[in-house]
Formats: structure tokens, sequence, C-alpha cells
């Protein structure tokens, strides 16, 4: 493994839900940005947008976030949106940054005109406000923040 790539490895319920290989950008010591091509097997189709072979996800984590912010553009450049994922702060340590994933997502299009909060009854079901009703709330928090950023149109001022 070249020092510029790393190995992204998205956590759920205690078990790997996927690990792929990233080009990391930047580490600012809180802020981690890496990009990679679209990690699942063929397309995905989820009704408000579909991920296929060929896309490129520059993908934001933070340290000191419960979520990330991934940027979803075609292989020729086309902007697709904004997947956001309501996650742990990550982990970044030889080479591999670790998010846990705590169910609750963000899309928000391309020209910011849908916004659709994702998954609550996954989140709901999962038991965490049960478990850690702590991580519980500050997921809750997360995803509206992530909510009105993206309504106000400031989602991409996380990026710069």
């Amino acid at each position: 493994m070249s020092a510029r790539s790393v190995e992204v490895r998205l956590v759920k319920s205690g078990r790997t839900k996927i690990r792929y290989g990233a080009e990391l950008l930047a580490d600012d010591g809180v802020r981690l940005t890496v990009r990679a091509p679209w990690a699942g097997e063929g397309g995905r189709d989820f009704g408000f947008v579909r991920f296929e072979p060929g896309d490129v996800f520059t993908e934001h984590y933070w340290r000191d976030r419960w979520y990330s912010v991934k940027e979803v553009r075609t292989g020729d450049g086309m902007l697709k949106g904004w997947y956001c994922d309501v996650n742990r702060p990550v982990a970044f340590s030889g080479g591999e940054l670790t998010a846990e994933d705590l169910d609750l997502d963000l899309w928000v299009s391309h020209d910011g005109a849908t916004v659709l909060r994702l998954d609550e009854d996954e989140f709901a079901a999962s038991g965490l406000a049960e478990r850690d009703p702590e991580a519980a709330e500050q997921a809750v928090q997360a995803l509206d923040e992530l909510e009105l950023m993206a309504r106000l149109g400031k989602l991409t001022d996380l990026l710069a």
C-alpha cells in the first residue's frame, strides 16, 4: 500500500459491512478526505439516485463529528449529489479508516432541490436508543444538522 492509499472499512452492528481501497487526498488531523470508485457489486438503484460502476466518490470523514459526506459524480465528472452517512467519529490508523454506521442517512441531489432523510426505520429498529442513548442522541442531532445545512444550501461549506 503506497503512502497515499488507504483502506476504508465501514462497520455496522459490530461487523464489517464493506471494505474498499481509496486514495487519501487530505488529512488535516480532524477531517480526512479520500476518493474511491463505486465499491458496490454492479449498479444499485435507490429510486432517487443510481450508483454504478464508474461513479467516483469523494468522501469526507471527521474525527470529531458524527457524520460523513460523500460527493458522488459520474465517471465523466457530472455531479449526482451528496450521500451523507451518520456515523461515529472515524478512526484512522495504519492506513485504515474505520467508520461505524449508525443507520441514518441523508441524500441531497446535485441541485439541492431534493433532500431526503433515509433509514429512520432501521435506526429505530437498531436498538441504539436503548443500548447507547447518548450515541443515539448524537446521531439524530447529526442528521438534523446535515438536513438543515442542505436545506440552507450550505452543505458544500463543510467540504471547502
